[in-house]
């Protein structure tokens, strides 16, 4: 039977063999026939008006270590995820991910199962501040090494030019840091799919770099600079010596294929720059329902027309003015300002950017008892009873389509949003979070739909799944989220390190645990907020689960047989050995587990019958045949679990009888 291989895929072999099918004449044989290499000479002559050789000038971007990187992240690793019950929430049903680890490696651990599936990346990386690396493939050299690979050394050991200790250095680690990890990353998007990276001045102009060369220059997006807080702006005007820092950056890559932003549940408020642009009001919220009823109690609205309002507020649609009236376009302007305050029963996408001398003529109309207004987070909406239907004891109340300042689709420069400021939520839950909620909130609009993967894999103290959570929450979306996080060592000054959360990792599932509840508290009478899923399933790095004998039983000697004779670990148990086979296999790593007993023997069902695994030993037919009657279409044994070889041979056969795709580790 055939072996699972168990190593994240070879990308370099991958590559030759796309080689391979464009230009045949250009692959050859190497090592005895063992592996296929490309015959660059051949490429050469294939390429022959295209080649840029040697030294000749080209437009690129170039650092000490870059080679070394993308070796790196071609080459594959033998390690595996490790699932963790204990540290998650609804383990068996939850469809989010939390990956503790470092996260190149998870990267290529993903390589399979997710390849070409992530709707939306968001990363906050490292700034490249001086002290923030973590990584364990950290390219740190001492000068001497970093000065030979440079080449800014002769023979003789004398320098060639001029380079300070603080020049080159620290750029050349952060984009090896950087690189294998983006071309990692991009793998796993769909083709519709797009990356959001935070970043400062410190490494933007690189980053953008390195993103032309992964993404390609011709899907880049926007660089949108996000307002900072001012007093962290000016803390960093270090002494006069340079202007206030009061942005930061999100940079915006797509895959390739086009893609539309989404802007009918993002709009941002600008300051008034004369401008010439159209009000937008969005849908009202939950909250700001919540204040209106308050506020229509205080002014004397009975039980019955508080129900009316209800059923208003909850079939609330967002159209146009000419949506709502055929005839509209037929209407002069004061025809059409009687329609509206007759009949402005429901709040409107559009108007006109005169509606600010609408509302005031609407005003003059009106007494103080029939007009009033309710501030909220997207202007003042102005609410009138509408007395015009006689036959009604009970006037409605309307809703006009005035706001107090004007609201735009999203621009390239977000002032609203404070980068280095925590909303109140993740304030509530730590105070070291780094992102604003609002910020993650804005790009998940413009991004995601109801079912779409989200990966971050900077996750810091998960600000992205709390995002998600809570985006799910207003839309009913079943958004899946990926958040990755090296179990990082905290400061242990900070309150959260005395509370006992030793690891960035820690608080980041701690704050997802809180969140979760907190949201659903806070919609508690929201219809289907008990579906919301707010558990994450932890899955931790670790070494393979195989012993090296796996990997290569040629190196074992003949003193190591008896200890290598079993080719697992000693302290893995199924579940272990089950989410080596799904990354090996390409399956989703959140699907449906299920334990069944079958002639005796304990069988792992993932994601229905797709795949069947049995670790168990002293297999027989007759436990074969019991399997095969549950129709799984992919079956895992272990090698060492056939009762004897006779019994191997024979249940390779029932397998091939019934179709069944079967492999051993």
């Amino acid at each position: 039977m055939e072996k699972l291989d168990l190593t994240t895929p070879n990308i370099t072999d991958e590559n030759v063999q796309k080689i391979a099918k464009l230009f045949p004449n250009c692959v050859t044989e190497a090592d005895n026939g063992k592996t296929q290499v490309v015959d660059f000479d051949a490429l050469k002559q294939e390429l022959a008006s295209n080649i840029v050789e040697g030294n000749k000038e080209r437009y690129q971007l170039s650092w000490p270590g870059k080679a070394e990187s993308l070796v790196m992240a071609n080459t594959p690793i033998n390690k595996t995820l490790r699932p963790n019950r204990k540290e998650s929430k609804d383990f068996d049903n939850t469809e989010n991910l939390y990956i503790e680890g470092d996260n190149l490696e998870v990267l290529k651990l993903l390589q399979e199962t997710y390849l070409g599936k992530i709707k939306m990346i968001y990363i906050d990386p490292p700034y490249n501040t001086g002290n923030d690396f973590v990584y364990k493939d950290n390219f740190t050299q001492d000068k001497s090494e970093y000065d030979e690979e440079s080449g800014n050394i002769d023979d003789e050991g004398g320098r060639l030019v001029s380079n300070p200790d603080s020049n080159g250095r620290y750029h050349s680690d952060w984009l090896s840091m950087m690189y294998p990890r983006l071309k990692l990353a991009r793998n796993l998007l769909k083709d519709d799919g797009v990356i959001f990276i935070s970043i400062d001045d410190n490494e933007v102009h690189n980053l953008r770099k390195i993103c032309d060369e992964v993404f390609g220059e011709e899907n880049f997006i926007n660089m949108v600079a996000v307002k900072m807080s001012e007093a962290t702006g000016v803390k960093m005007a270090h002494a006069r010596k340079r202007l206030p820092k009061l942005k930061e950056y999100l940079l915006l890559y797509k895959k390739s294929k086009e893609l539309d932003l989404d802007y009918s549940n993002v709009n941002i408020p600008l300051e008034k720059w004369g401008v010439n642009y159209k009000s937008v009001i969005t849908n009202i919220t939950n909250q700001e329902i919540k204040t209106l009823r308050k506020l229509l109690k205080e002014v004397n609205i009975t039980d019955k027309q508080m129900h009316n309002f209800d059923s208003i507020a909850k079939n609330i649609k967002l159209k146009t003015f000419s949506e709502v009236n055929p005839n509209w376009s037929k209407l002069n302007e004061k025809e059409r300002l009687d329609w509206k305050f007759e009949n402005a029963y429901r709040i409107v996408r559009e108007v006109s950017s005169a509606s600010a001398k609408k509302i005031s003529d609407i005003k003059k109309r009106t007494t103080d008892n029939d007009f009033f207004g309710i501030k909220t987070s997207q202007g003042k909406l102005y609410f009138i009873k509408n007395h015009y239907n006689e036959d009604s004891k009970d006037p409605n109340i309307k809703l006009i389509f005035a706001v107090d300042y004007m609201m735009v689709n999203p621009c390239d420069f977000w002032s609203d949003i404070k980068t280095t400021r925590l909303d109140q939520e993740g304030e509530m839950l730590f105070n070291n979070g780094k992102k604003p909620l609002k910020l993650l909130r804005r790009v998940l609009n413009l991004i995601t739909k109801e079912s779409d993967i989200i990966l971050d894999f900077f996750s810091g103290s998960a600000s992205t799944a709390h995002a998600a959570m809570m985006l799910n929450a207003k839309d009913n979306g079943n958004r899946k989220y990926i958040m990755v996080q090296i179990p990082e060592s905290i400061n242990e000054k900070l309150e959260t390190y005395e509370d006992g959360y030793k690891t960035i990792a820690e608080i980041g599932k701690e704050r997802i645990r809180r969140a979760g509840e907190k949201i659903k508290e806070d919609n508690a009478d929201k219809e289907d907020i008990d579906d919301l899923d707010i558990g994450f399933r932890v899955l931790k790095v670790d070494s393979s689960n195989m012993k090296d004998v796996y990997f290569s039983p040629d190196d074992t000697s003949q003193e190591d047989m008896f200890d290598r004779a079993e080719n697992i670990k000693v302290d893995r148990d199924g579940e272990d050995l089950l989410f080596m086979v799904l990354l090996d296999w390409g399956i989703d790593l959140s699907v449906k587990i299920e334990c069944r007993e079958i002639a005796e023997k304990t069988v792992y069902f993932a994601d229905d019958n797709f795949l069947a695994a049995c670790f168990e030993e002293n297999l027989d037919e007759d436990f074969v045949k019991a399997l095969v009657k549950e129709q799984p279409l992919k079956v895992v044994l272990r090698d060492s679990g056939f009762a004897s070889s006779s019994v191997k041979i024979n249940v390779e056969q029932i397998f091939k009888q019934a179709d069944i795709e079967v492999k051993v580790i």
